[in-house]
């Protein structure tokens, strides 16, 4: 079977990571430097992992008294779904093997569900060894009845779904309007399901790792590409590990930076001590399309101006709601779903068009890459 499985996962596309523990030590600190008691008396409610490999799982059980918790609960997708649906591989680990509630039918077919909430061993402390579990009877997908009836119960859900169902995955926790934490592609931002509650504040970006590499183990035998795998070990992760350049948390939990304003010459000072030369030699140039500026770089947002202004999607990992307000995005047919009083105060030209598109900012009749269209708050 583990043979069958590392042969399976060569020819596969890897839609599943298992996320460092390091990088999510570092999150959830900056949580806890915020609010010491952000999970105290929370059940935490972790779907989308493979509770034995899950360094989520590791986490919260390890630090179950510290945090405060009132319940862990970690959910696994069967194994023969992962493969039909996400092209997914299984692993099994010696701690289901040497169960003796292992089941080798109900292995394959039905999810897993660990919990922790008491001092299962007696050893007068709740920890990782007081983790208790069983198979589900479904499936595992967090779609389902059963999965919805514990996040239903949860506080807080946490975990690093696959990238093909993000836009799914938080529509289904903002149904039920639970506390959130959970990595995506950082292209997230700008889809269509999205954007609108990064816009409205009910969703933000994370606190740590945001644009930088993110380093994820995967299992023996995932496909992975050289280059990735040579970041990942020049990083400090050598084995089964890759990278991805583009993921970084969203959450709707509150942390210190994302209260911290940027700090930002005016634009005379741009002109003249910027170090883009692009904005030294060229200055802030006008959208075609837009009645806004084009920033190319976030460092290089003018503090002065008052109109609307063009900046790249990264901005948002540095986006702070007491400085600045999200107008909406210019990027792809972002455009069909503004209101008709933003077009206005944009004063939005359809009539120009790039390669037959319409919708992005346009610079000299190009189109430039995906802009949100920001103000300064005290201009609004």
């Amino acid at each position: 079977m583990a043979n069958e499985s590392l042969g399976k996962a060569k020819t596969r596309k890897n839609d599943e990571f298992y996320t460092v523990f390091d990088y999510i030590q570092k999150e959830m600190n900056a949580y806890l430097e915020y609010n010491p008691d952000v999970f105290r008396g929370k059940t935490v409610l972790l779907p989308c992992d493979d509770p034995e490999w899950s360094n989520f799982t590791k986490y919260f059980a390890q630090n179950f008294e510290t945090l405060g918790l009132k319940k862990l609960i970690s959910t696994g997708y069967a194994a023969d779904c992962k493969e039909q649906q996400y092209e997914q591989y299984h692993q099994m680990t010696l701690f289901e093997l040497q169960s003796p509630q292992y089941d080798a039918q109900k292995s394959r077919a039905h999810g897993r569900i660990f919990t922790l909430e008491r001092d299962a061993n007696k050893s007068s402390i709740i920890d990782i060894d007081d983790l208790e579990w069983h198979y589900l009877d479904g499936d595992g997908d967090f779609r389902s009845d059963e999965v919805k009836s514990l996040r239903d119960e949860a506080d807080i859900i946490v975990t690093n779904p696959p990238f093909s169902l993000f836009k799914d995955f938080i529509a289904w926790v903002m149904e039920a309007g639970k506390q959130l934490i959970v990595i995506g592609s950082q292209n997230a931002i700008t889809y269509r399901e999205i954007f609108p509650l990064l816009k409205e504040n009910k969703l933000w970006i994370g606190a740590t790792n945001n644009g930088k590499d993110m380093v994820f183990e995967v299992p023996e035998g995932a496909d992975v590409a050289p280059k990735d795998r040579e970041k990942a070990a020049k990083l400090g992760y050598v084995g089964n590990y890759t990278r991805l350049g583009n993921a970084c948390w969203f959450t709707n939990i509150n942390h210190g930076r994302r209260h911290q304003p940027l700090s930002l010459m005016t634009m005379a000072d741009n002109l003249k001590f910027s170090k883009h030369k692009q904005i030294r030699e060229n200055g802030y140039v006008k959208f075609d399309n837009y009645d806004a500026i084009e920033i190319p770089f976030v460092d290089a947002i003018p503090s002065d101006y008052k109109g609307a202004m063009g900046v790249p999607i990264t901005f948002m990992d540095k986006y702070c709601p007491e400085q600045f307000e999200i107008i909406w995005q210019a990027s792809g047919n972002a455009y069909a779903n503004a209101p008709r009083e933003v077009l206005e105060m944009l004063h939005f030209d359809p009539t120009i068009k790039y390669g037959g598109g319409l919708g992005a900012a346009v610079v000299a009749g190009k189109a430039v890459y995906s802009r949100i269209l920001i103000k300064r708050k005290d201009t609004i």
